[in-house]
């Protein structure tokens, strides 16, 4: 999962999603805040508890890599949702779905025409010199010209309430598995809160999900068999693997399950070979096909990008999605959006400084104490800089970094995340929250209402990150046309 920071010491403090400056509580806060007010706090323990013993015992954990104490933890939860009322959500999801709309346009043409890069629009080095770049995919019509079949498009909200894109991933996105169980678990623990309010549902994501994988499956393919293919246990999202699978009702498969013949992909089962139309892969690029990338990949197919060519298969997400969510690119999509839609942007961009301009690096190393400097292949909040919480000496050595390799960096200035109230061992308390909504492509593009709130549990932290201490919380989207039983 992807890095968010903020500065907690900014003037004026972090927009609260819960209450006013005033003190009062939010219009679509009031009927919760009522509930907890009248809920007895042993009885707030003992959910607590009941929620951290069910996670543990239907396995919903985050791998971690290079910790010495083990290598899984539990993601903690936290019972207080989010909530997003439904005029924010409208605005949100329109957003959201112009947003993936122009990135798939986008990949389609730097695979193809390059009218965009020819334009000036974007740089061509950035483009065809990004290391995600695959030229390999040049002159492929992928099927329906879907690149990015799932996206989880990073929002976070300062200012006075402003929502703003921090970053989109298009690669792999994980999380929603961890959005679809939260529900579950509010559902279980507290089934009162849902019997009186319209909370739109998101249980039905796995259905979609698997309706989007199907429209793109290979010209005259009408019963397409799908598979989910991982890297196996010990990745670190292998959870949402497997729960993905189990809830679309299809296989679950590793690299070894598969092989091709004659460019079609058949998967092994106990009653002998069976052919696979959709691939939905959690494997990286440069693992995905050893005969086409990294030669040395043992989670891959041998020969699977072939049968991709040859139009016998499809992947989704499609080789080559990489480039389109580098933190490189990322201040572009404005831009795209106007070149291929002809609208204006309706969600913004954080600012980002690229570095490896010449004025940009200029005014980011004279600011170094103000701003969040990221590598543009980085993820997970690691290899970053948070300007107003290092030490002289961090932002010293950081400041050389930047210098001998500018391009692999860019800069944004801190944001004063919103908060909402967090159990903590104190009692409640502000924690700072970000939101991962997933978007589908495939047969339109499509959104179930809310996604991910990750929350940073410790005090003064500045991430979010379920690798570096994060948490989660449930989200509700507010629907003043759905039943009130509704969930």
């Amino acid at each position: 999962m992807n890095d968010v920071a903020a500065n907690p010491l900014l003037s004026p403090p972090p927009f609260d999603e819960m209450g006013t400056a005033e003190g009062a509580v939010r219009p679509h806060y009031r009927a919760f805040a009522d509930w907890l007010t009248r809920t007895p706090p042993d009885r707030i323990a003992q959910k607590r508890g009941e929620a951290e013993r069910i996670f543990h015992r239907v396995g919903i954990t985050f791998a971690v890599y290079g910790e010495q104490a083990g290598t899984e933890r539990l993601i903690p939860f936290d019972l207080v949702p989010r909530i997003i009322p439904a005029d924010e959500w409208a605005v949100l999801e329109s957003g959201l779905a112009q947003r993936v709309r122009a990135l798939n346009l986008f990949l389609r043409d730097i695979y193809h025409e390059q009218a965009i890069l020819r334009a000036g629009v974007i740089p061509s080095e950035r483009v065809l010199g990004n290391p995600q770049y695959r030229r390999e995919m040049a002159g492929f019509a992928v099927p329906g010209d879907v690149y990015a079949h799932v996206a989880g498009v990073d929002i976070v909200r300062a200012d006075a309430g402003r929502y703003y894109v921090l970053e989109d991933n298009l690669r792999v996105p994980s999380g929603v598995s961890y959005m679809l169980e939260n529900r579950k678990m509010m559902m279980r623990l507290f089934p009162e809160l849902f019997a009186t309010r319209s909370i739109r549902p998101v249980q039905h994501y796995p259905d979609r999900l698997l309706e989007h994988l199907h429209a793109v499956a290979p010209t005259g393919v009408e019963r397409p068999t799908v598979a989910v293919l991982t890297p196996g246990a010990y990745n670190s999202a292998y959870f949402e693997h497997a729960f993905l699978a189990q809830q679309m009702g299809v296989e679950l498969v590793e690299g070894r399950d598969l092989f091709v013949q004659n460019d079609t992909v058949y998967m092994r089962t106990t009653r002998g070979p069976q052919r696979v139309h959709v691939i939905y892969r959690r494997v990286d690029d440069d693992f995905i096909d050893p005969l086409a990338f990294r030669p040395d990949s043992m989670l891959g197919v041998p020969g699977i990008f072939a049968a991709y060519r040859a139009g016998r298969v499809t992947l989704a997400n499609a080789i080559g999605t990489g480039v389109a969510d580098d933190k490189s690119i990322y201040p572009y999509v404005p831009d795209m959006i106007r070149f291929y839609l002809t609208e204006e942007p309706i969600l913004a961009n954080v600012p980002t400084l690229l570095l490896y301009r010449d004025e940009d690096r200029a005014e980011a190393l004279a600011s170094l104490d103000k701003l969040v400097v990221k590598e543009v292949h980085g993820a997970g909040g690691y290899g970053m800089l948070i300007g107003p919480a290092a030490t002289g000496a961090e932002r010293e050595a950081f400041r050389q970094r930047i210098l001998a390799a500018p391009e692999r960096y860019i800069a944004q200035p801190t944001l004063a995340l919103s908060t909402c109230p967090t159990f903590v061992a104190a009692g409640l308390a502000p924690r700072h929250i970000d939101l991962r909504p997933y978007v589908l492509a495939g047969k339109g593009v499509s959104l179930v209402p809310g996604g991910l709130t990750r929350v940073a549990l410790r005090e003064g932290s500045l991430v979010v990150n379920s690798s570096q201490g994060g948490g989660t919380k449930d989200t509700w989207v507010l629907a003043t046309d759905l039943p009130a039983s509704a969930t």
